[in-house]
């Protein structure tokens, strides 16, 4: 099948081309065939390269004033008339003034203004009205990432502590188009004792998410879902009760994707009454459940290390095992969760480097059952409680964390530092990254080849190789060891995987120390005041 046709340009004496090349290089990702005549091209010109080249659609844009406009869509309209060229589909983009213009000439089939979301102009490429019809919005993961890369699908957490303001709030955020996943926040109770609701603390209900109470109130908040573009809904998974949890989610909400702890949500971070090894069990059980049902699944491993300060090199060999063994239970797409900032004193170049070593690690795992998917995030606790501070934090982070190409922007709402966010505070918030988005995708500096971020990527892959081979060499015998939940308790509960945060954690050792130093968080030794590399330290480590 031949690609249609779309020819481009900027129209009479106007010389900004930028909105004309954005929106023929989305044209491309589309499947479309392009030609850019380029800036202040007469009508002659155009109407010469309209007979010459036969486009499909042609694309004209203006972005001076609507009275010189008006003129030269006048012009074009009579040449269009002389040549019999009124069977070609004609569209417009410019300035609001402008557009106006466009609308009144009555030339245009499709007018923008610069105000419409990106989904609008994908519908409109691929042929489908913008509507808000359902069967233009993917429901499901896989094929919303795929209609709008290399543009990321938005994410982003809301759950307030009264339900009623949340349904209400989540029928703003859906209309307002401008996020794509709904990760739905329960608060504390609901996640540890939905099932089992006698032992709620009441004086808790709120605390850290909205209070979902009954299957029905999952259900509401689903339907609140159900307009504007109609976007997907997620939700943590709980801890107690996961299967059920699970099971419930899937049913009422069509949970997007799940995200599940490989070593967290029990007796480690006192968000469960599971012990370790059981946990760790239970969770590649859960894992499992969600691979046979085909249900993606994300592994939120590696950030818990990072933000109980564990060094750089504990983080990457997290992310690996989390996807490791994500794939043993045999799910088949995975996201990887990429969180920026974390810990906060992260520099960009070496947060840049911690991260391509991450995915260094998780992406060879890949195969023809096994695909990945990379979501990055903003840290929380990098966001300053000054709001227009943490504006700029927001910006900064979407910008660097673009670097990666991600398929998913988890957009972290500039106040949360400082508040809730509401859903106008995650309008703004999805604004902004989208500002982001918008102006680099196209034309983004190779920041990934600098020769320190390199230096540091093959440093971390190095030591996570020392790390893993410890942790296998603690069960030489076993066939598998970097899924087995004894063996994988056991590195904590002695040290190879620690934290300074976990100090006094019966569950763990909690002895390494680490230090922010050049902007990489590394094991240090503050008697020696030095560094230790991971042989050193490992070989500290009492095997008991």
């Amino acid at each position: 099948m031949n690609k249609k046709k779309i020819l481009g340009a900027s129209l009479g004496n106007c010389v900004h081309v930028g909105g004309v090349i954005n929106f023929l290089q989305l044209a491309e990702q589309q499947g479309y065939d392009t030609f850019f005549l380029g800036p202040a091209v007469s009508v002659d010109e155009l109407i010469g390269a309209i007979i010459e080249s036969e486009p499909d659609i042609v694309a004209i844009g203006y972005r001076l004033t609507p009275e010189t406009a008006a003129v030269l869509f006048s012009e074009l309209k009579e040449k269009i008339n002389r040549f019999n060229l009124k069977e070609k589909k004609f569209i417009f983009g410019g300035t609001q003034p402008t557009a106006e213009a466009a609308r009144k000439s009555g030339l245009f089939s499709k007018i923008f203004n610069g105000s419409e979301h990106i989904d609008e102009i994908i519908n409109f490429l691929k042929g489908t009205s913008a509507s808000g019809a359902v069967e233009e919005y993917p429901d499901n993961l896989i094929d919303r990432i795929k209609s709008k890369y290399p543009h990321p699908i938005i994410r982003h957490h809301f759950g307030l502590p009264d339900l009623e303001q949340t349904i209400e709030g989540v029928k703003v955020l859906a209309e307002s188009r401008v996020l794509d996943v709904i990760s739905l926040a329960p608060d504390q109770n609901a996640q540890e004792f939905f099932f089992k609701r006698d032992k709620m603390n009441r004086a808790l209900d709120g605390a850290g998410g909205v209070p979902v109470r009954t299957k029905q109130h999952f259900e509401r908040l689903y339907e609140a879902t159900r307009r504007g573009n109609y976007p997907l809904m997620r939700c943590y998974s709980g801890t107690n009760d996961i299967f059920k949890m699970a099971e419930m989610l899937l049913e009422t909400i069509n949970n997007a994707w799940a995200a599940i702890p490989l070593c967290w949500y029990n007796v480690l971070d006192g968000r469960g009454p599971r012990k370790l090894k059981e946990s760790i069990k239970e969770n590649q059980e859960l894992m499992k459940w969600h691979g046979e049902r085909g249900i993606p699944l994300e592994v939120n491993e590696a950030h818990h290390w990072s933000l109980r300060d564990a060094h750089d090199t504990i983080a990457v060999v997290m992310a690996y095992l989390a996807a490791y063994n994500a794939k043993k239970m045999g799910v088949k797409n995975y996201i990887a969760q990429y969180m920026f900032n974390t810990p906060p004193a992260t520099s960009p170049t070496m947060d840049l480097a911690k991260m391509l070593a991450k995915i260094e690690l998780i992406e060879s795992l890949e195969d023809k059952d096994f695909i990945t998917f990379r979501q990055v995030r903003a840290g929380l606790s990098s966001f300053p409680t000054d709001l227009d501070l943490a504006k700029g934090q927001l910006a900064a982070s979407t910008y660097l964390s673009m670097a990666i190409k991600p398929h998913i922007l988890h957009v972290v709402a500039y106040c949360e530092a400082h508040h809730a966010a509401t859903p106008e505070d995650i309008i703004e918030s999805c604004k902004i990254a989208r500002g982001i988005i918008r102006n680099i995708l196209n034309d983004m500096p190779d920041m990934l080849s600098d020769e320190k971020i390199q230096a540091r990527k093959k440093e971390l892959l190095e030591e996570a190789s020392v790390l893993l081979d410890a942790i296998k060499n603690l069960n030489p015998h076993c066939d598998d060891p970097l899924s087995d939940a004894g063996t994988l308790a056991k590195a904590i509960e002695i040290g190879l995987l620690d934290a300074p945060h976990l100090k006094g954690n019966k569950w763990a050792k909690g002895l390494l120390q680490t230090r922010m130093i050049n902007g990489a968080c590394y094991a240090y030794d503050p008697q020696q005041g030095k560094i230790l590399k991971e042989k050193e330290r490992i070989a500290r480590v009492k095997v008991e």
